[in-house]
């Protein structure tokens, strides 16, 4: 995977996008938890498709995110981002925080997103089924939360460079999780409802929605939610997988997707 940069007017936000793969164009858009090193499920995508993955401000090299004050900014920025990118009818895939991203993009600019995939996203709440508060979460409790196999989950998320009750590796992942986490919070916290659920009815593209049927922090209720909500979207549960699912089963994923579209 290779990493370029694009300039953004006219504030000239300077964000790193990661591209892989050969085939046809598909648009990733990540979680709160930003990419993981060597992510599974960016390497499987890559594949199949070219894979262009940019980095939201306050991830990665990305810059700007003082610049993004809520729901509406994030996703005008998004479909700038795509605009500048100059992609060829892409899918536009989004996991959890990027689910929600996408879903907005494609209620906002229903007539150039054709194709969907969310992948256990964000952006509603059901009060019989709340979502868990990752924020009040430390990040040894991360892996249960992520992964049906919080111990395969635990090696993914810490690139098998340390553990999480490692004083030291702690310091270090508490640092370069900080910045992220607070571009992420002006989205998901204190609950990730942000009026997305009277928005799904405009999404026009052909929606395929993912989810673990393990998925801890985003039960898969909502996935039937997002279904009923988006016309002639299709659902697809996948066994033995938590909400990064894609990380934790990525050849699934990966043919739902080729399946779909």
């Amino acid at each position: 995977m290779k990493s370029k940069f694009l300039a953004l007017e006219p504030l000239g936000a300077r964000i790193e996008v990661v591209e892989a793969g050969k085939g046809r164009d598909l648009l990733f858009l990540h979680g709160a938890g930003g990419h993981m090193v060597d992510d599974p499920l960016l390497a499987a995508l890559a594949s199949k498709y070219r894979v262009v993955a940019p980095l939201l401000p306050g991830y990665g090299q990305s810059e700007g995110e003082d610049g993004l004050r809520d729901m509406l900014d994030v996703t005008l920025h998004a479909l700038d981002v795509l605009e500048k990118l100059e992609l060829e009818k892409p899918i536009v895939v989004g996991h959890s925080m990027g689910g929600m991203i996408a879903a907005e993009m494609a209620a906002i600019a229903h007539t150039e997103i054709t194709d969907l995939c969310l992948i256990a996203p964000a952006g509603l709440w059901l009060d019989a089924h709340p979502v868990v508060d990752i924020f009040s979460k430390l990040p040894y409790e991360l892996p249960g939360l992520l992964f049906h196999d919080a111990e395969a989950g635990g090696k993914l998320l810490t690139a098998g460079r340390g553990n999480m009750e490692d004083p030291e590796f702690l310091k270090q992942f508490l640092v370069m999780n900080a910045r992220r986490m607070g571009m992420a919070g002006k989205l998901l916290f204190p609950i990730p409802d942000r009026g997305l659920a009277g928005r799904l009815h405009r999404i026009t593209a052909r929606t395929l929605i993912v989810w673990g049927e393990e998925d801890a922090l985003i039960p898969p209720v909502y996935g039937e939610a997002f279904a009923k909500a988006i016309s002639g979207s299709k659902l697809t549960q996948i066994a033995e997988a938590g909400h990064a699912v894609g990380q934790e089963r990525p050849a699934a994923v990966l043919d739902a997707i080729g399946d779909f579209f």
